[in-house]
């Protein structure tokens, strides 16, 4: 005898959350037959399919199942038993059948049951509720010919906590197959607010929504327990008299229900194995197989985790390759709970081999919130001694500085270690009022140990470098650049006799001392030590600054694909070396404003904006005051680039506001936003106030000579504007020499347009058009650009009917382009002269021929080009003078008929000159 109740559709709760978004999902369509509703207990799972049949119009069988149900003979009769009592007809061969109890007479009811359905040709619905009591092969089997046979118009709903082992593959490539799994069934937090005001008739603020929506993960039956228990406690407020309305009393999750549920709905109903498996890695806080493995002592995690994952066991998938896992957390919480209980002991020992595991594996935060959480304070202290320094470098001061304060007083106290990583996480957090009173407390217990005769001589010198490279950058806070030198060239000479790996740091100071004295050759020499020395150190933040000042030094000089090529070098290892989807992706301030300088002196401003945006949420934040002013820099440029001169001024308003009130917390220099702002009041048609701020500028002392140059080229600007040609000559004219000596290129090019303007106005025409060709040709080489678009009308027009312009390659089309039509933005490919256009002069020749053949020198050149070498590198390496490699470039770009180092490859490989 069958029960008939198992055929009865759970009724619907008018109050419970209407889950329209889901039910259009399980809708029958074509070729669809099956809907697989997967996921644990208690994630409403039989409540969204029974709202959906209340909503369908068609007749629906509906079979509860049990544990009972796993013998073919019985799971079949029960079957169409439900399409019987749902009113579908013409079922006695398939009752006839099901009489007896062999293979083939299962097979012949199946067969029946299907041409029961063809004969009726309604639009049926069968849904089988917990389908995962039907674990018989021979089920799933003869499951697999049904849903192959079904008529069309009939549809199939499987409810189940796993994932039965149907052919479902062969099933989604023919798209039959509606899978609605644990994430998508979680409740939205709109949903959970309406399940606690409408379902559970509970009055509760938002923010407490948001939060347990946040810690259950829309889970609903901890949303329901938790519920339960507010309510409980909400209705003795009532009965009290402490609260006349609906229950409003702070709810919170009722992680010992939630426990219960999970202890007996799903951990007392698993095998053996898998429970202690479970019990085993509920101290992950994420898990992998080899994690697991180390941590069990066995060999087979990779399979049980694929087990877990296919019954949908609250394990969540992390990435796409199955690698990396994690539990719900009220599920682990309820495992770690178990085990706790059950055997404290192993739950101890299994938590150390997984911080173990961790600290080996270079997972060293996730090591330390695990031994944080569990309060073991000498474990953090050693911890922090042997990791704090590279964390901390590599953007994690800040929870250093946290976990510094957890420990007792006394063990920071006495630990020299441990008080230089308080100061270093001040001095990253830019917290540089109270760093002179933190050192000199580390000197005083250096002092003391010296005193005590401390054997950890070696240890106690590498802290002292550290304390000098610290009071280095201090000094340059000051301004005092002699002593910050001196600093830092006394810990590079103490460096190799100490266990403190600060090598990277060290030439990052030495570059931005090369850079604030101009010296730009010798500053790219110090960044790519430090770049080298981070890389090997593992300091991803050092080696994303470092980096990306090598980056601004090679785009001033004028090597644009070179600096392009160390942004992406830098950012590809810091990708692979310290991408944590966790944690924000660490940034760099000098290297995004690089690429935001670079595509926008490309004409590419949309490209720019996009590498400016992620600056723009760090200044909202609170950026250190020195990245504040090159951020806003700039953002600046490229406002001003745009025509978008009154934004631009605000922001290199607020720039050099910043570098007035916050001098002494700034380590360097920044860019001369000064020239910049001068720039923009001109081009705004405010010539005094344009004045006004260069003559401010000028009465105070800048030690860069990169700013200086910015400053007195705007200067002479603003003097031609002004009619005064002869003094802004003199101003050009003064500073080209060096500027060209210390391959300043960018200002040379400045320089020599603006001296051109200069010209033209004394009716020196023939000079005038020398210095637009030879800025002309110094820009074609580097790539410089939009420069070009910012200079004055007057300027531009001069250039459009330069002779030098018209006879040109790529790049001067390109530059003529967007002196037209200056609003328009290259392609990519064209901008980037990875995919040149065709000469005209070449368009009729043969690809493989050339109208006058490369020179062995010019050949060589190009070897070296395509090799990667600047310019300075290729003249050390042939053994001439930097003119005669330019010299050689000149004509080699005039035979291919290209402007640039990147078209001449393009086109040299084209016409099989090159074959790398």
């Amino acid at each position: 005898m069958l029960l008939t109740t198992k055929f009865l559709r759970p009724a619907t709760d008018p109050r419970a959350v209407q889950r329209d978004r889901l039910s259009s999902l399980l809708a029958p369509g074509h070729p669809k037959r099956l809907n697989l509703v997967l996921a644990p207990a208690g994630f409403g799972k039989t409540t969204l399919v029974s709202q959906w049949c209340a909503r369908t119009s068609g007749p629906i069988a509906w079979l509860s199942l049990d544990e009972h149900d796993n013998d073919p003979q019985r799971f079949w009769q029960y079957v169409a038993s439900a399409f019987e009592h749902a009113g579908l007809t013409g079922l006695e061969p398939c009752q006839k059948s099901l009489s007896g109890s062999t293979d083939d007479s299962i097979n012949s009811a199946i067969t029946a049951l299907v041409n029961a359905l063809a004969a009726d040709g309604g639009p049926w619905v069968l849904v089988l509720d917990d389908f995962q009591f039907a674990a018989n092969d021979r089920i799933h089997r003869q499951f697999g010919y049904f849903v192959d046979y079904l008529p069309a118009g009939v549809t199939v709903t499987l409810i189940s906590r796993s994932e039965p082992p149907l052919p479902l593959a062969r099933w989604r490539v023919r798209r039959w197959v509606q899978e609605i799994h644990p994430a998508l069934l979680a409740f939205s937090e709109d949903e959970c607010r309406e399940f606690f005001h409408s379902t559970m008739g509970m009055v509760i603020p938002d923010q407490d929504v948001q939060a347990i929506c946040q810690r259950t993960e829309g889970w609903v039956a901890a949303l329901q327990l938790s519920a339960l228990s507010g309510s409980d406690r909400g209705l003795e407020q009532i009965k009290s008299g402490v609260a006349q309305d609906a229950p409003t009393a702070a709810l919170s999750i009722d992680e010992r229900h939630i426990s219960d549920y999970v202890l007996s709905e799903v951990l007392d109903k698993q095998p053996d194995e898998i429970v202690a498996f479970l019990l085993d890695t509920a101290c992950c806080p994420r898990l992998c197989a080899s994690m697991c493995d180390s941590i069990r002592e066995t060999d087979n995690s990779q399979e049980l985790l694929e087990s877990l994952l296919s019954q949908h066991l609250f394990l969540i998938p992390l990435d796409n390759h199955n690698e990396w896992f994690r539990y719900h957390d009220l599920f682990r919480d309820a495992l770690l709970q178990r085990i706790g209980h059950a055997d404290p002991t192993r739950a101890h020992q299994l938590w150390q081999r997984t911080v173990e595991w961790l600290l080996d594996h270079g997972q060293v935060q996730g090591a330390i919130a695990q031994i944080v959480q569990n309060k073991d304070w000498p474990w953090l202290a050693r911890v922090l001694a042997t990791h704090g320094n590279n964390l901390i470098h590599g953007g994690y001061h800040l929870p250093v500085l946290n976990w510094l304060d957890e420990l007792p007083a006394d063990e920071v106290k006495e630990s020299p270690q441990l008080q230089m990583l308080r100061v270093w996480g001040h001095f990253f957090a830019n917290r540089l009022d109270n760093l002179e009173h933190l050192l000199a407390n580390v000197e005083d217990l250096l002092d003391r140990r010296v005193a005590d005769s401390a054997p950890d001589a070696e240890g106690a010198l590498g802290v002292q470098s550290e304390i000098t490279l610290i009071r280095s950058y201090l000094a340059r806070s000051r301004s005092d650049d002699k002593n910050a030198s001196d600093l830092t060239r006394q810990v590079l000479a103490e460096i190799d006799h100490t266990q403190i790996p600060l090598k990277s740091v060290t030439y990052y100071g030495l570059g931005l001392d090369d850079y604030g004295k101009g010296d730009l050759p010798g500053a790219e020499e110090a960044l790519k030590s430090a770049v080298h020395y981070g890389q090997v150190e593992r300091k991803p933040s050092t080696v994303l600054s470092s980096g990306g000042l090598l980056a601004w030094i090679q785009y001033n000089r004028g090597d644009m694909d070179l600096a392009l090529e160390t942004c992406t070098n830098v950012r590809k290892w810091v990708d692979q070396h310290y991408a944590d989807p966790s944690q924000p992706r660490l940034i760099s301030c000098w290297l995004s404003a690089s690429l935001t300088e670079i595509f926008r002196e490309r004409n590419q401003l949309r490209d720019a904006a996009a590498h400016l945006e992620p600056l723009l949420e760090h200044v909202n934040k609170g950026a250190e005051p020195g990245q504040h002013i090159i951020i806003q820099h700039v953002r600046g440029h490229l406002a001003f680039s745009d025509g978008r001169y009154q934004e631009a001024i605000e922001y290199l308003a607020d720039a050099e506001q910043v570098g007035r009130k916050r001098r002494e917390h700034i380590v360097f220099e920044p860019p001369a936003s000064s020239a910049l702002f001068a720039r923009c009041h001109l081009a705004a048609g405010q010539v005094a106030r344009a004045r006004s701020i260069l003559e401010s500028v000028q009465s105070h002392t800048l030690t860069n000579p990169l700013n200086r140059e910015q400053n007195s080229i705007s200067y002479a600007r603003l003097l031609v504007d002004e009619g005064k040609p002869e003094q802004a000559l003199e101003i050009l004219d003064s500073l080209m020499a060096a500027a060209m000596h210390n391959e300043h290129t960018r200002h040379v090019v400045e320089a020599l347009l603006v001296s051109a303007e200069a010209l033209d106005q004394q009716n020196r025409s023939e000079e005038c058009q020398e210095r637009l060709a030879r800025a002309l040709s110094v820009a074609a080489e580097a790539g410089f650009l939009r420069l070009f678009a910012e200079e004055s009308p007057r300027l531009q027009a001069l250039l459009l009917e330069s002779p030098a312009l018209k006879n040109g390659g790529n790049w001067q089309r390109n530059l003529t382009e967007m002196l037209l039509s200056p609003n328009s933005e290259p392609s990519s490919a064209t901008a980037t002269g990875t995919q040149p256009m065709a000469s005209k002069t070449n368009a009729s020749r043969p690809a493989r021929e050339l109208a006058e053949p490369l020179s062995q020198r010019e050949l060589e050149v190009l070897e070296l080009i395509n090799a990667g070498y600047a310019n300075k590198d290729i003249a050390v390496r042939m053994g001439v003078a930097p003119a005669t490699v330019k010299a050689h470039i000149r004509n080699l770009y005039g035979k291919l008929d290209v402007g640039r180092r990147t078209e001449a490859l393009a086109k040299a490989r084209e016409l099989g000159i090159l074959t790398g």
